[in-house]
């Protein structure tokens, strides 16, 4: 198999714009015609919302496949590899996000909206929106583009935050995820569960143990199992174990850094660890998984 090329992989699809951090674009016209052909597997700098109104199809993020049909949200995070299937009868629109808009304000909502929504590599990363929602969502993004164009106006990045924060609050609220439980802020539980995905999306290179997370979030161990078990069906280590792989699959497939530099980037001294550790997560080792074709891939 021929070498794969970081920077064919490992690259902003377009620049994130430099005057409110946030774009709008429409479906059919962005997709497959940007620098980047959308049919490949590529990786964004900044955050994502994809809401698919008509066609359907597939949707391959991190590895995995996920249907595309009407009323179907996708929200990316940073870092995320994904491509489509190259249907032309997706009709829709991307709101494209730069990190800084995404920054925390310091509330729970805002806490829910990032970690509940982006970055939950544990559940499927879409949810299914009813008709009357749609009509919420369709008039908020009508105000996002009026908004758009009074860029020289007082307070006008905070308009453009307090309505995305309620397109998201309303996607959460009323949004039909198809796995995982649907998680309350009000819930103390639920608050420390989504605590739990936010350090582990920041420290998974660096801590691989359920002690160090329940040490950082100050409770002990048993009651982090217990709240992960009750959130996810889960266990914390396994979405540790799970975040790390999916990390070193992505560096592993999609760039040409040498096995012990990947091992060395994840938190491993030892290479021979972590080729271990990767083989009994996936059964191969990561030469194999390497060289191994991806029948998602098109050539």
């Amino acid at each position: 198999m021929e070498a794969r090329d970081i920077k064919n992989i490992f690259r902003a699809v377009c620049e994130t714009p430099s005057d409110n951090g946030l774009i709008i674009d429409y479906m059919p016209g962005f997709l497959y015609k940007g620098e980047v052909d959308d049919a490949t597997p590529h990786v964004h700098t900044f955050y994502e919302i994809l809401w698919f109104k008509k066609g359907t199809g597939r949707h391959f993020v991190d590895f995995r496949e996920y249907p595309v049909k009407p009323g179907t949200i996708f929200f990316l995070a940073p870092g995320q590899v994904h491509h489509f299937d190259g249907s032309s009868d997706y009709e829709g629109l991307a709101i494209k996000l730069c990190t800084d808009f995404m920054q925390s304000r310091g509330d729970e909502s805002d806490l829910f909206v990032k970690y509940d929504i982006f970055h939950t590599f544990d559940t499927a990363p879409y949810y299914i929106i009813d008709e009357a929602t749609s009509a919420q969502l369709e008039a908020l993004v009508q105000q996002l583009e009026a908004e758009k164009s009074e860029k020289n106006t007082f307070g006008h990045i905070d308009v453009l935050r307090s309505l995305l924060k309620l397109f998201l609050i309303k996607v959460h609220r009323y949004g039909h995820q198809e796995k995982g439980l649907h998680l309350d802020e009000l819930r103390p539980s639920h608050r420390l569960f989504v605590m739990f995905r936010r350090l582990l999306e920041k420290e998974f290179a660096q801590k691989h143990t359920v002690q160090e997370y329940a040490d950082e979030l100050n409770v002990a161990v048993r009651t982090l199992n217990k709240c992960v078990n009750e959130c996810s069906g889960r266990s914390p280590l396994s979405m540790i174990n799970d975040r790390i792989m999916l990390e070193a699959k992505r560096q592993v497939r999609y760039t040409n850094l040498l096995i012990k530099e990947i091992a060395f980037n994840l938190g491993y001294e030892d290479p021979s660890y972590f080729v271990k550790f990767f083989k009994r997560q996936t059964g191969l080792l990561p030469s194999e998984f390497r060289e191994m074709e991806d029948p998602n891939e098109r050539a």
